[in-house]
């Protein structure tokens, strides 16, 4: 059975981010026949202007970010919340995967949002603009892969979200949540 990839985009571009953290705790958490692979620059990546989206000039980091997401077999998007919606490098990622129209990498990617936030809700509303974006997109939401951790800088201040027994078995559950996606979507 061959490995199935999972490209990890997080919306934090903060150093010590939490966000950041909670994506090692995923790629760490992974059964074994699923790799994940983290984005690393998003910061990198210009924001979106069809201007400069021109076949043989386009970006080498959004070019980059393209490639990476076609060759994956589903994508995870990990947010934190940015006043109260998603951060800007998390949307225009998903702005430069949502092209060409109608054709772009997302198109029918199975795609789940996780994250976490300072607030006592774990960042929801950001979990819902960025599950909403991605829609419009083109992507196959996995609504039932929902990962939500409240009070991340107190919480995991002095552990790491993969040291976190909760978190460890909410990401198994995220991890069950997109496996019986992508046996649905071959059954079909």
């Amino acid at each position: 059975m061959s490995k199935s990839t999972v490209l990890t985009l997080v919306g934090s571009l903060r150093a010590e981010s939490t966000n950041q953290k909670l994506a090692e705790a995923i790629q760490l958490n992974a059964p074994e026949q699923v790799e994940v692979v983290i984005h690393e620059s998003l910061g990198n990546i210009p924001f979106y202007n069809e201007d400069i989206d021109v076949e043989g000039q386009v970006p080498a980091a959004a070019a980059a970010l393209r490639a990476a997401a076609n060759d994956a077999d589903a994508l995870l998007l990990v947010t934190p919340e940015h006043n109260g919606t998603v951060p800007a490098s998390l949307k225009n990622a998903i702005d430069w995967l949502s092209r060409p129209f109608g054709a772009g990498a997302l198109a029918g990617k199975p795609t789940a949002v996780v994250g976490t936030a300072f607030g006592q809700f774990g960042g929801v509303w950001a979990q819902d603009e960025a599950r909403k974006a991605v829609g419009i997109a083109g992507a196959r939401v996995i609504e039932d892969a929902k990962l939500a951790v409240p009070g991340s800088m107190v919480r995991f201040a002095e552990v790491h979200p993969k040291d976190d027994a909760e978190v460890v078995e909410q990401i198994k559950g995220v991890f069950d949540a997109l496996a019986k996606a992508e046996t649905a979507a071959e059954a079909a």
